[in-house]
């Protein structure tokens, strides 16, 4: 038995979560494709939005209405594309299969993975904030306690989802996958527009979704400063279904 199978296997469970969660931030922080994907194209989404008439009727300023839609956006492109493509492709190059050799398990790496998001959705909610400030944007105080909360169950159901796709199909079909949802849901999925800007005939679909849950509870915290239980509990329900699912169904290689 190796020195470094012993050693992991007399570390902890928690302790062997928090390694893994270190070793992915530092991977996602190294990667220039995610960095873009996960920085440069929110902001450029921000300052479009902010410039445009797009979301006139939404808010007082545009801009109150693109930060919460943008930070929607950034759990997206972090915890459902950037993490569906870097797992389906370290499952190809065998990465993964070195994983399983490991006492860390299905479990350890999902939550190890989600802990790599959350540090990097910390970097983009401080820098969208930043770059939402200097654009004038004034965030209701009330609703800042609930919008974490929602970004934290956002930022797990959708690496849940992400891995789900990247752990039971083949990288070339997550890669479609991932980005092209990314795509449909920023653009109409309820994540950039709020659902009462689509059309009535399908706003029963969308309410049902993940984004626009996680899009709309932000814009009515943010801007209104009110608690959306719904939206939690949507969110609640497919963090549910998807870590389950994810668990149980991901294959190593």
């Amino acid at each position: 038995m190796s020195q470094s199978t012993l050693t992991s296997n007399a570390v902890g469970p928690v302790k062997r979560i928090l390694i893994q969660g270190k070793y992915e931030t530092k991977v996602m922080l190294s990667n220039g494709e995610q960095l873009v994907l996960a920085v440069v194209l929110p902001v450029i989404a921000l300052l479009a939005l902010t410039v445009t008439n797009l979301l006139d009727g939404v808010a007082d300023r545009a801009v109150d209405a693109a930060v919460p839609g943008v930070l929607a956006l950034c759990v997206i492109s972090t915890a459902f594309t950037g993490q569906g493509i870097g797992t389906g492709f370290d499952r190809r190059y065998g990465v993964l299969r070195m994983f399983s050799t490991t006492p860390l398990g299905r479990a350890g790496l999902i939550f190890g993975k989600i802990l790599a998001v959350l540090a990097v959705l910390v970097i983009q909610v401080v820098l969208i904030s930043v770059v939402g400030v200097l654009l004038g944007w004034h965030p209701n105080l009330v609703g800042i306690v609930p919008a974490a909360v929602q970004l934290l169950l956002g930022a797990g159901c959708f690496t849940s989802l992400g891995l789900l796709i990247a752990g039971t199909v083949r990288p070339e079909a997550t890669l479609a996958i991932t980005n092209l949802a990314w795509v449909l849901l920023a653009g109409a999925g309820g994540v950039l527009f709020p659902l009462s800007m689509a059309p009535e005939w399908i706003q029963p679909t969308l309410n049902a979704l993940p984004s626009a849950a996680l899009g709309d509870s932000l814009r009515q915290s943010l801007i209104d400063g009110r608690f959306s239980l719904a939206g939690m509990i949507i969110l609640i329900i497919w963090t549910a279904v998807s870590a389950v699912a994810a668990t149980r169904l991901f294959k190593w290689n």
